[in-house]
């Protein structure tokens, strides 16, 4: 079985209205997923890919989110950018607001056309292409009135200060280090608006420092939940749709009040990528 929905925690929702806002997301399923370079440290092209297992266990993801009460929208595929299920790293969506990717790699770059035609079409005001190179939600990740923002891989730091003019939030640089987590959404999760989880190991230490000082209670991931994906979750603020192998992650955040929903995303962690970078937010407030 490819998706494990955690039943009890969806019991525990039904007695619980008010639990989880109503969040909007845009997903594009799989069909033409392939491993065919090589832009981060997960991804070998000599290593074979299920397509078909990839497609299930998206719609494993689709699921979940759709029996939470979340939307969800589809972004279609388009032939010759197979990462373009990692729709997360298309744009960063902040009050209607839109700021469409600039991708660091050409073999990506066709997914910002991609994502700016869907936003026309769903007439979406406010859309504008990124001057400075930006990897999107994989690198800006809004946190209740701020945007954390990565540097080190992929988005740069003067990203940071195009995305703060555009988006109107204050953004919080932070280094990651560690090329297995090159993106922040690798290495970092927000849960709700106050509070967080990360990998310390994957930053440097003046972002270490930051985080300590933001987040004196955040949850720390151990390296193991941190290889197996376990930061790349999605939060409702109350449910945290989290790779299933990341066990002891999925404890903590019980400890701490969420209700973890494990899901089987092996397929597509062979590119380097999880739930979140699946799930694209559409904010409109």
């Amino acid at each position: 079985m490819d998706t494990v929905t955690a039943p009890a925690a969806h019991a525990r929702t039904r007695t619980r209205p008010g639990a989880g806002a109503r969040r909007r997301y845009l997903l594009c399923p799989p069909e033409h997923f392939a491993v065919e370079y090589a832009i981060n440290p997960w991804m070998d092209p000599g290593l074979p890919v299920d397509r078909a297992v990839a497609l299930r266990q998206w719609r494993g993801l689709a699921a979940v989110l759709r029996s939470l009460g979340h939307r969800v929208d589809l972004l279609a595929p388009e032939p010759g950018l197979p990462d373009m299920v990692f729709t997360a790293n298309g744009a960063t969506v902040v009050a209607g607001r839109v700021l469409v990717a600039n991708f660091r790699h050409r073999q990506r770059a066709g997914e910002s056309a991609a994502h700016r035609r869907w936003f026309a079409a769903a007439r979406f005001r406010q859309v504008r292409t990124a001057a400075e190179v930006n990897e999107g939600e994989g690198d800006l990740l809004v946190a209740g009135r701020r945007i954390l923002a990565a540097s080190g891989f992929r988005t740069t730091t003067a990203a940071h200060r195009e995305a703060q003019r555009v988006l109107g939030l204050p953004v919080v640089s932070l280094e990651l280090t560690d090329p297995r987590y090159y993106h922040l959404d690798t290495a970092l999760a927000v849960l709700d608006d106050t509070r967080v989880m990360y990998y310390p190991d994957a930053f440097a230490p003046a972002a270490r420092r930051e985080l300590r000082r933001l987040y004196p209670d955040a949850i720390l991931a151990t390296a193991p939940d941190a290889a197996a994906f376990g930061l790349n979750a999605v939060s409702d603020g109350r449910h945290v749709v989290l790779p299933a192998d990341a066990r002891g992650l999925a404890g903590q955040l019980r400890a701490a009040g969420f209700v973890p929903v494990p899901v089987q995303f092996a397929e597509l962690r062979k590119a380097g990528g999880g739930p979140k970078c699946c799930v694209l937010e559409l904010r409109s407030q």
